[in-house]
């Protein structure tokens, strides 16, 4: 079928405007292809100069815009031919963070308005989970899953969907009468029935607490080897009594409630965890 029947719009990364074009003759170019009357071509670069919040840059080169402009523009041109399907292919890799943020936070807002069914190509979780309605997760071209974003967080179903959404501390054992047995003293309860299988148990960072006395709940004994604060989280490695390494990330208040200093003996308390049985590591 000819491109221009097929009724997907395409973003690019890096823009790829037309620079000899003006912002005003990028956005009409599919629809001068199209051939479409004049006045009509007129309206409804009027109409996405206004969606994209662009109206008194119409004039102006690629050359002269922002970043986040240019894809603004990118976007525009994409709409315009009114497309039954929109592909963005990590639309703002090319951004810094902060461009990034406020673009997102501009997308979907402008999704809710136009109704477009849009397939967001990216690989920064924070982006899908703020942009999507469902997210898909692909391992090596294979669907590994896909649900809405907050349902994917909360229950993944493979070991590489929990390490790709968030950081996560991996411990590795094996099963034992429904118990995960990770170490000395080390047991978590598993649905894994066959004894002897070896698991992985998937705990984010900030899924851990720390307290200095067991309280009657599951914890694992260990010593702060690092504080590292982190803006509005402070990030602390623990070594647990078995040796594994464990990430664990508190707000400020409670850090600041339980003042852990480096070499403190403490307890650390999974609040979530995930256990799947253990893949073989690639050599």
């Amino acid at each position: 079928m000819p491109i221009q029947r097929r009724g997907v719009g395409f973003v690019f990364q890096h823009y790829a405007l037309f620079r000899h074009m003006t912002v005003r003759d990028n956005i009409a170019f599919g629809l001068k292809v199209r051939k479409l009357p004049r006045a009509e071509v007129r309206a409804r670069v009027d109409e996405l100069l206004d969606l994209v919040q662009l109206r008194g840059y119409a004039a102006r080169y690629p050359a002269q815009l922002s970043g986040g402009q240019r894809q603004r523009v990118a976007l525009a041109r994409a709409l315009a031919p009114r497309p039954k399907v929109l592909l963005l292919d990590e639309p703002f890799g090319a951004l810094d963070t902060q461009v990034r943020d406020e673009l997102r936070t501009w997308l979907r807002r402008l999704h809710d308005e136009v109704h477009v069914t849009s397939l967001f190509v990216t690989h920064d979780q924070q982006e899908a989970f703020e942009v999507a309605d469902q997210v898909v997760v692909l391992n090596h071209g294979r669907v590994e899953q896909m649900r809405p974003p907050q349902e994917l967080y909360e229950h993944p179903a493979s070991p590489f969907v929990t390490g790709f959404l968030s950081a996560v501390n991996v411990l590795r054992g094996r099963s034992a009468s429904g118990q995960a047995v990770l170490g000395a003293g080390i047991h978590v309860p598993t649905d894994i029935d066959e004894h002897g299988v070896p698991v992985a148990v998937y705990v984010r960072p900030h899924d851990l607490d720390l307290t200095y006395e067991r309280n009657g709940t599951p914890a694992w004994p260990g010593r702060v080897v690092r504080v590292l604060p982190l803006g509005a989280l402070v990030r602390l490695d623990v070594e647990l009594s078995d040796g594994t390494d464990l990430r664990v990330e508190l707000s400020r208040d409670r850090y600041a409630e339980l003042e852990p200093r480096i070499g403190a003996s403490l307890y650390v308390a999974p609040r979530d965890l995930k256990v799947f049985r253990d893949q073989p590591r690639p050599a």
